[in-house]
């Protein structure tokens, strides 16, 4: 073997090993750090561009989450407003029958139709303030509500609005509807009737897109949640193995330092062929 103090090829060997030693102990640190083992497009470029369009789906898919609360919030105020309607029909009916009773007084007809006014106008206050973010499915030329269903927005549920107004072709009764008069009564029962079958109609319609929106709701939360587990299958470092991992680096390390030491100093024997 030559002597040399020009090369060191054992020195350039041990710094060899010794950089490899520290670029995967500072991968492993990183992935200690970032709980990732691909956190960017250099660690695994394929991985990495899978993960992210999985990712962009998942952005996607929350987009979708709101949309469906939005909806679902618009349904269920429309569908309060259609409760409270119905309510007011069956109350009104009442106060029409028992205004067919042609032996009633002059007061208590008064009294009866003053409260079936009073009733009959709550109907269209109802439906005018039966609004959330910016949309009333109930009243006249009210907006259907609707939702997106998938992560790009292509697809949507849409729930048909049903108007409740008054002289509507749900609330046949209209807006001067009145019991003054046995015979008005006689005609108000059968309009109220009619109107109290239509509005449980509205709301059986009102009530299935509701549990539609709740099971398409169930869907893309698992849908999502399912694509996040995914992504962390690709992308996640097992924590338990890459802290065995830095033990075993570090004392690589430890021992590379030592080998270049060692080396660093055989040019050193050569001063003994002088003595």
């Amino acid at each position: 073997m030559a002597f040399s103090v020009n090369t060191n090829a054992g020195a350039f060997a041990a710094l060899q090993n010794l950089n490899k030693t520290t670029a995967s102990l500072n991968e492993t640190q990183t992935q200690i750090n970032t709980g990732l083992k691909v956190a960017s497009a250099k660690d695994d470029a394929a991985t990495f561009a899978i993960a992210q369009k999985l990712r962009s789906d998942v952005a996607g898919l929350n987009a979708v989450k709101g949309s469906l609360d939005r909806a679902t919030s618009t349904l269920d105020v429309a569908i309060a407003a259609g409760e409270a309607v119905s309510d007011l029909l069956i109350e009104l009916k009442e106060k029409a029958v028992a205004a067919k009773d042609s032996g009633l007084d002059t007061a208590s007809r008064t009294s009866l139709s003053d409260d079936f006014k009073q009733l009959r106008d709550q109907i269209t206050s109802i439906v005018n303030n039966a609004e959330f973010n910016g949309t009333n499915a109930v009243k006249s030329g009210g907006g259907a509500i609707v939702a997106i269903t998938n992560d790009t927005g292509s697809n949507t549920i849409t729930i048909g609005a049903q108007d409740l107004s008054l002289s509507a072709a749900n609330v046949t009764i209209s807006a001067g509807a009145s019991i003054g008069t046995a015979a008005l009564a006689s005609a108000a029962v059968t309009n109220l009737e009619s109107s109290i079958g239509n509005v449980n109609t509205a709301l059986s319609a009102l009530g299935s897109g509701a549990n539609r929106l709740e099971l398409q709701k169930t869907f893309v939360n698992k849908l999502s949640d399912a694509i996040e587990v995914g992504v962390g299958n690709l992308v996640d470092a097992d924590l338990a193995k890459t802290s065995a991992n830095l033990q075993s680096l570090q004392v690589k390390q430890q021992l590379g330092l030592q080998a270049l030491s060692i080396a660093n100093q055989a040019p050193g024997t050569v001063l003994s062929l002088f003595r």
